[in-house]
């Protein structure tokens, strides 16, 4: 047995045949912001509400490995907060990034004018 042996493989999707006309008719409807009738079904779309509710990581969301440069007094600063608070520092990274996201813009300018 090998390493790849032990991958886990996603279960392939079933997808249904599509006409040329529904294929085009769907484009149309994605670049109007229509829900869209082939591809993904309903139940599969996520909505955005949704994939911010994934910030831990024993959810069924998917995650990707990130790698970015952050400063000494940065890197120092979240290792003392995730010591503190007991959470770890992706899962405070995202949390931190969730709570920007949901300021307005005009809080968003006023923060990174401050830095």
């Amino acid at each position: 047995m090998s390493l790849t042996d032990l991958k886990r493989k996603k279960p392939k999707q079933i997808r249904k045949a599509v006409s040329v006309d529904d294929f085009i008719e769907d484009a149309n409807n994605y670049a109007f912001g229509k829900q869209t009738v082939v591809g993904e079904s309903p139940q599969m779309q996520q909505s955005t509400q949704d994939f911010l509710q994934g910030l831990d990581k024993k959810s069924t969301k998917i995650y990707r490995h990130a790698t970015f440069t952050l400063t000494e007094k940065s890197i120092a600063q979240l290792n003392e907060l995730s010591k503190t608070t007991q959470i770890a520092k992706s899962k405070l990274l995202r949390m931190l990034i969730d709570d920007f996201y949901r300021l307005t813009d005009a809080k968003q300018h006023a923060m990174l004018k401050r830095r």
